[in-house]
């Protein structure tokens, strides 16, 4: 299995006038990776609370509630309305869990990454890039 590294490695028998390096990632430094990790949880939470709220809005505005609203009272004569349970507020105070709970996790992941792989460097040597200045 060759490599794009072995590649760049080949090419660089012919006369060019790029440089071209091979380096190897043996090392991620943990922080690094956690405020990466961070910084990329907190953009997913910004789409997840917009992706809620217009999702929301599409199913209000076709008037699923409603339906279900009616569906739901023929069965309950009544006595539960989902319109009650689904609203703006409740919909959005679930939104805000959800991305909470999605920053907690992402940035737990990219620290989980970085620590396993700064392992797994010590077994396999670490990952070989190759980089050319065109």
């Amino acid at each position: 299995m060759s490599t794009v590294a072995d590649k760049l490695a080949k090419k660089s028998t012919h006369k060019t006038n790029a440089k071209q390096v091979r380096l190897r990632l043996v090392y991620i430094d943990f922080w690094s990776a956690v405020k990466l990790s961070f910084l990329a949880a907190v953009a997913l939470a910004i789409v997840t609370i917009v992706a809620f709220f217009l999702i929301y809005m599409v199913v209000q505005t076709t008037g699923l509630i409603a339906q279900a609203d009616e569906f739901f009272k023929g069965f309950t004569e009544g006595d539960i309305a989902i319109s009650d349970f689904i609203g703006l507020p409740q919909v959005m105070a679930f939104a805000t869990v959800v991305a909470i709970l999605n920053l907690v996790v992402v940035t737990v992941l990219g620290a989980v990454v970085a620590g396993i792989y700064n392992l797994a460097v010590k077994i396999t040597g670490g990952l070989l890039v190759g980089f050319t200045s065109n």
